[in-house]
């Protein structure tokens, strides 16, 4: 695959403000985005990802770094004369103009000949399910058909980047997971790069090949989805991703083993290779790979004995959220069909013992996440 977006170094400080709101003094915010990749920045409110996403657009000017589009330089270039565009949350679509009109907006300020607009308005419109809808007005679409019409006003200019600011924040839960498939169709049927700005985890893992963890201004971790949560490199990045329950403690480490001794538990496993900078390290147990005895077999059981605090369904998993200790919560996650071998799940206040294998016990740094992006790059291989 080729790089077709290179953020190199990229630092913001807004006037009058002692902090920057992208990088720090030492370090800025660097990541590549491939050919036909659909990449994600992810993070809380205020952890740098749109000030990003804005830099990337042209929307906001760096303090210092650079922006490459297909190998040139548009760092200084604006926002009109890059070859990207932008889908908002709010979609920003002109009421009075319609569907038609709002999609071929942005060629009449092109000067396309009006022959070719009509074309490519008409091919933007199918390649997001609205075809034949060029008459509508904007102000009879749903909140998903517009988010639609939105989508197609971007691609209708032909980017070489589409950036997404939470586009899908507003719809339901329905029409939210039936936009990520038109993502993921649309990235699979274009040679465009998307850049996709979320706070949602698991719309993050659902749609992006990979994803950057931003924290404070800073990438801490930029991994595939699937590594991400087998593999979280530090507790804020297991916690923000709720990768499982974190147990904090005294460490001790031997060439093959990790001990963390918590509040009343004393968690065992593997040691990984990766940990050997870390000051602070704390253990996360997946919620998946935890086990309970009930009644009887709970009080005989070699393991963690907890009390039941709630069992709730998300929809695909029974949640099983177990006191071990007066600071200590532990998750666990039950599919149906175990349940129904388990005959059901825990009710609240009941007693349970709690097992877990220590090969599936995942070590990660509690060293602050500052620290951590300072001392590690912010790109890494795909």
């Amino acid at each position: 695959m080729t790089s077709i977006l290179q953020c190199t170094d990229l630092r913001k400080q807004y006037p009058g403000q002692e902090d920057y709101a992208l990088g720090d003094e030492q370090r800025g915010v660097s990541f590549s985005v491939e050919r036909g990749e659909l990449f994600a920045l992810l993070g809380p409110s205020g952890c740098g990802k749109t000030t990003s996403l804005r830099i990337v657009g042209g929307f906001t000017d760096a303090t210092s770094g650079r922006v490459e589009i297909d190998g040139a330089d548009v760092t200084d270039r604006p926002a009109h004369r890059r070859p990207v565009n932008t889908v908002f949350q709010s979609y920003a679509l002109f009421p009075h103009l319609s569907v038609g009109a709002n999609v071929a907006f942005g060629l009449a300020m092109a000067r396309v000949k009006k022959a070719e607009s009509r074309q490519r308005v008409a091919a933007a419109l199918e390649q997001v399910g609205l075809g034949g809808w060029e008459k509508r007005k904007v102000t009879e679409l749903s909140g998903g058909q517009a988010q639609r019409c939105a989508l197609a006003r971007a691609l209708v200019n032909r980017p070489a980047v589409l950036l997404l600011d939470e586009p899908l924040g507003a719809l339901d839960l329905k029409l939210r997971r039936q936009m990520q498939d038109e993502l993921v169709h649309l990235k699979a049927t274009t040679e465009m790069a998307f850049v996709h700005v979320t706070h949602d985890q698991e719309e993050a893992c659902a749609i992006a090949d990979r994803i950057a963890v931003m924290h404070e201004g800073h990438i801490v971790q930029l991994d595939t989805p699937l590594d991400l949560y087998r593999r979280p490199k530090t507790a804020y990045v297991a916690g923000f991703i709720d990768a499982g329950s974190i147990v904090r403690g005294v460490a001790n480490r031997t060439s093959d083993t990790v001990e963390v001794a918590g509040d009343d538990l004393v968690v065992r496993g593997p040691a990984p290779a990766d940990l050997n900078g870390s000051r602070e390290i704390a253990a996360v147990i997946p919620p998946g790979c935890v086990h309970f005895a009930r009644g009887e077999d709970a009080a005989d059981a070699p393991g963690v004995a907890g009390v039941v605090e709630r069992t709730t369904f998300t929809g695909s998993v029974f949640e099983t959220f177990v006191r071990v200790s007066d600071s200590l919560e532990i998750r666990v996650a039950t599919s149906p069909e175990r349940a129904s071998e388990l005959h059901g799940v825990p009710n609240a206040g009941e007693r349970v013992t709690l097992t877990w294998r220590p090969e599936d016990v995942i070590f990660v740094s509690d060293d602050d996440p500052g620290a951590h992006a300072a001392a590690h790059p912010t790109e890494e291989p795909a």
